[in-house]
C-alpha cells in the first residue's frame, strides 16, 4: 500500500518546545519554566463577560472575519496605542490565536519557490509554516552581541531575487529583545528599497519594559506592506480562549479570508465577546501584569549577576535567554541533565533555530515563588558544573 502521509510533513520536526514538558508531568517537585503562558487569571471582568454571553445564549458563528464590534475594538485599540489605522470593515479579521494568522497569511502570500526572511531565534511556527505554504524559509541568525537585533547589513546578506516577506518576531520568543524606532527606520527602508512585504508578529507589544513599543507598520510606506498579527494570548493571559487578529490591506485580507473560511470558520463567539470588554476596559489589567512581568524579570537578571552567568538582558516579552557555553554542553545536553538532576524545565535554545545552540530559554511568565525555588536549583548545578562535579540529584 502506497503511503498516506504527506512527504513534506513528514520532513518538519516537531516542536522542540513541548519536549520536556511531557517528562515533567510524570516527575514529582519538577519546576517549569520553559511555556509561554502567563501565570495570571484572565481578568475577571472578561471571564464575567463570557459568562454573560453564554446566560444571552449567545453561542452562534460570528461572521467569518470576526464581530463587529470586536474589529471596531481592535480598530481603536490600535490607533490609541500605536499610532495605526485599520478599517474595522475590511482590513481586520479575527483569528482562532496568532498562530493561525501566521499560517493564513503565509499561504495567502507566498507562490511556489518564494522565499521568506526569518531571523532566529525566533518562535517555532514561522519555518513550518513557511514550508507548508510552499516556501522557502532563508534564516538570519541574530547576534548576542547585537543585542539580537535585526540590522540592514544581515538583511543585505540574505536577500535574493526571490525574496518576498520578512518576517519580524519583535518583541521576540525566546530572547526578548526588542526593535526600537530608529533600528526599525532602516528595516523599513530596506523593505521599501527591496520591494519586500512584512509579517509583522507583535503578539508581546503591550510587554516591553524601557520605551513604548513601535510598529514598524506605522513608518511611511509601511502600512500597505505589512500584514501585522496580535492577539490576546499573552497582554490579556487568554492563552487558552484562541483568539488572535491580523490586519492587512484590502486585497491580501481578502485572500486570507478565503482560507479562514474553509478551514475554520470563524473564531470562538465566546471568546470575541470577551475580548470586546478586553479591550475597552482592562488596560489597567494589562499594566498590573506587565509591572510584575518587569520585577521577575529584573530579579532574574539579578540573581544571574550575582552567580555570573552570562546573560544579554532582554527588554521585551517574558523570556531570559541565558549562555550556558562555558559548560562546554549542547543546550539539549544543559537542559536535559538539569531536569534530571535538579527537576527543572527549561527549553534548549536550538528548539528556536541552530543558532540557539549554547543558550537556554526560562520563561518567567511564572510565580516569583517558583521563580526563586527554580534559579536556586539552576544555581547549584552550575556550582557543580564549574567545580566539575556530576551534578547530584536533588531528593
Amino acid at each position: 500500500m502506497r503511503s498516506m502521509v504527506n512527504k513534506t510533513i513528514t520532513g518538519i520536526a516537531p516542536s522542540g518546545i513541548r519536549k520536556f514538558f511531557d517528562i515533567v508531568n510524570e516527575m514529582d517537585d519538577a519546576i517549569s519554566l520553559g511555556v509561554g503562558e502567563p501565570d495570571f487569571d484572565t481578568p475577571w471582568r472578561i471571564r464575567d463577560e463570557a459568562i454573560y454571553s453564554l446566560e444571552q445564549g449567545r453561542t452562534f458563528y460570528t461572521s467569518n472575519s470576526g464581530l463587529k464590534s470586536l474589529k471596531e475594538e481592535i480598530s481603536k485599540y490600535l490607533e490609541r496605542r500605536y499610532n495605526l489605522y485599520y478599517s474595522p470593515n475590511s482590513e481586520i479579521m479575527v483569528t482562532v490565536g496568532g498562530s493561525e494568522a501566521i499560517d493564513i497569511a503565509l499561504r495567502a502570500m507566498l507562490d511556489p519557490g518564494d522565499e521568506v526572511l526569518i531571523p532566529q531565534p525566533s518562535y517555532v511556527s514561522y519555518a513550518p509554516c513557511t514550508i507548508l505554504a510552499g516556501g522557502k524559509p532563508v534564516y538570519i541568525d541574530l547576534k548576542e552581541e547585537d543585542e539580537f537585533r535585526l540590522t540592514p547589513e544581515e538583511l543585505e546578506e540574505a536577500v535574493t531575487d526571490k525574496t518576498k516577506v520578512l518576517i519580524l518576531p519583535f518583541p521576540n520568543n525566546p530572547t526578548g529583545a526588542v526593535m526600537e524606532k530608529e533600528d526599525l527606520e532602516a528595516v523599513a527602508q530596506f523593505v521599501i528599497d527591496h520591494d519586500l512585504f512584512v509579517l509583522t508578529d507583535e503578539i508581546y507589544a503591550e510587554l516591553t519594559y524601557l520605551e513604548k513599543h513601535v510598529s514598524i507598520a506605522s513608518f511611511p510606506g509601511m502600512r500597505e506592506r505589512t500584514v501585522y498579527i496580535n492577539g490576546f494570548s499573552k497582554a490579556y493571559a487568554m492563552t487558552g480562549w484562541r483568539l488572535g487578529y491580523a490586519c492587512a490591506p484590502e486585497e491580501l485580507l481578502k485572500q486570507m479570508l478565503k482560507i479562514h473560511q474553509y478551514a475554520i470558520m470563524c473564531a470562538p463567539t465566546n471568546s470575541q465577546y470577551a475580548a470586546v470588554e478586553a479591550l475597552r476596559n482592562c488596560q489597567d489589567d494589562v499594566d498590573r501584569m506587565r509591572e510584575e512581568y518587569d520585577h521577575r524579570r529584573r530579579y532574574l537578571m539579578d540573581r544571574f549577576r550575582s552567580m555570573k552567568l552570562q546573560c544579554f538582558e532582554p527588554f521585551g516579552a517574558f523570556y531570559i535567554f541565558p549562555s550556558i557555553r562555558e559548560f562546554g554542553m549542547t543546550s539539549d545536553e544543559f537542559a536535559t541533565k538539569l531536569l534530571k538532576t535538579k527537576k527543572v524545565a527549561v527549553v534548549p535554545g536550538t528548539a528556536f533555530g541552530d543558532c540557539g545552540e549554547g543558550f537556554i530559554r526560562i520563561s518567567y511568565a511564572y510565580s516569583l515563588e517558583n521563580l526563586k525555588e527554580a534559579i536556586d536549583r539552576i544555581e547549584v548545578f552550575i556550582q557543580e558544573l564549574r567545580a566539575g562535579k556530576e551534578p547530584e540529584g536533588i531528593k
